[in-house]
């Protein structure tokens, strides 16, 4: 006998409608998560299809890994390129796995600036807002961008988008979270420049990112493409220990300048940490409320806001909807692909985020194991501890056998 849906978990299968009008099936997406897939020059691999392939029901609205915009802007070894017009053909192919059964397919455009570990391994250097002479995690400098290479960098966005319509992507994501380069220039931690695009205003501190964001637009604009989807990454509030880099209220300010000047469709919260879906404001103005409804009231239903973090069950989910109008999940679909599939037939008791080595095969988990992302997964702790240690040892062994029947 066919199993229904739970009527306790109903409204995460509300439809949602974005701004532009394109109507998501439920409120679930699929967050970026690095896999290490891809080649050591960033083209796309079977591997990463493969990947992508198996989890194209996952959720209706999936966003790729960071796609580094230019050399200097790569996070992660091993993961995708968009940075010229040779990458377009292997993301032409990803984007057609995510699609498969009816996603939207977003691909993040990413600039780690001063935090390009990838970049400071084959570069010996990295570029932010600002000078600064680092001994982590090996001892080098952080040179100060130009207005030359701010500008370039800015270009690189645009010419990434463009690229990502043409490998036929149904949106792009601006990544503003986690100490990314928009994010750099915003923080006050971070930027001590002496121009127009230093400290001294929120405006001034905002405007590396709006521009970005500006020529993103332009971009869509320009290619003609009808209801492409633009999203938005942030970390609303930034903290580190005891300070308070900039205030909920401020990066809400910061989003506001951005709607002036492009066509976002929503809006994710991320940040560092367990459970960040119920992280609560530190700074005075808001303090001990939780963020995403800070954030969430401030929109005002101008764009969905997408919570993050720790979402690992069907409960969490729920909760975290509260304060939210959509829950993004990652680490959950590394081993449970067909979590939302499962909940939706009413059979949430069989939904198991462990790992289980007989799997693997139907799961496609990639040879190189996500031999970065398993340190982040231990910051939030979203999958088991055994399951972390597991993707640790895969990293470590051979396991071609497990994988020579997927296709």
């Amino acid at each position: 006998m066919k199993q229904a849906l739970n009527p306790k978990y109903q409204a995460l299968f509300q439809p949602l409608t974005l701004p532009n009008g394109i109507e998501l099936a439920n409120r679930f997406s699929l967050n970026p998560l690095t896999t290490n897939s891809s080649t050591r020059e960033g083209f796309v691999t079977d591997e990463d299809v493969n990947y992508a392939k198996r989890r194209s029901q996952s959720a209706p609205l999936q966003v790729t890994t960071a796609a580094y915009i230019e050399d200097y802007a790569q996070l992660f070894e091993f993961g995708p390129s968009v940075r010229d017009d040779r990458f377009i053909e292997g993301l032409s192919r990803l984007a057609k796995a995510m699609k498969k059964d009816g996603a939207k397919a977003i691909l993040q455009l990413t600039h780690a600036g001063r935090f390009a570990k990838a970049t400071l391994k084959d570069y010996h250097v990295v570029y932010g807002p600002s000078y600064m002479h680092l001994k982590s995690p090996v001892e080098h400098d952080v040179l100060a961008m130009s207005q030359r290479k701010i500008d370039h960098v800015i270009q690189q966005y645009k010419e990434a988008t463009r690229r990502a319509i043409e490998a036929g992507f149904d949106g792009v994501e601006i990544s503003n979270a986690q100490r990314l380069l928009p994010q750099q220039f915003f923080s006050p931690f971070s930027n001590q420049r002496e121009d127009h695009y230093g400290p001294q205003s929120l405006e001034n501190r905002a405007r590396f990112g709006v521009e970005a964001t500006q020529a993103i637009q332009e971009a869509i604009d320009e290619s003609g493409v009808k209801n492409f989807i633009l999203g938005f990454r942030g970390t609303p509030e930034e903290t580190r220990g005891n300070k308070v880099g900039y205030s909920v209220d401020e990066f809400n300010n910061y989003f506001d300048r951005l709607l002036d000047v492009a066509d976002i469709q929503y809006y994710a919260i991320a940040s560092w940490g367990h459970d960040i879906y119920l992280e609560k404001v530190r700074s005075d103005n808001h303090q001990g409320e939780y963020v995403n409804q800070v954030v969430k009231d401030h929109i005002n239903g101008r764009v969905p806001v997408i919570a993050t973090g720790g979402i690992n069950s069907p409960d969490k989910a729920l909760a975290a909807l509260e304060h939210a109008d959509m829950v993004g999940l990652s680490s959950v679909f590394v081993t449970e692909p067909d979590f939302v599939t499962k909940l939706a037939q009413g059979q949430e008791e069989t939904i198991d985020i462990s790992l289980h080595p007989e799997n693997l095969a139907d799961l496609a988990i990639p040879q190189g194991a996500f031999k970065d992302l398993v340190e982040f997964m231990d910051y939030g702790g979203s999958l088991p501890q055994a399951t972390r240690q597991d993707l640790r040892q895969l990293n470590q062994q051979d396991t071609t056998s497990y994988f020579k029947d997927y296709q």
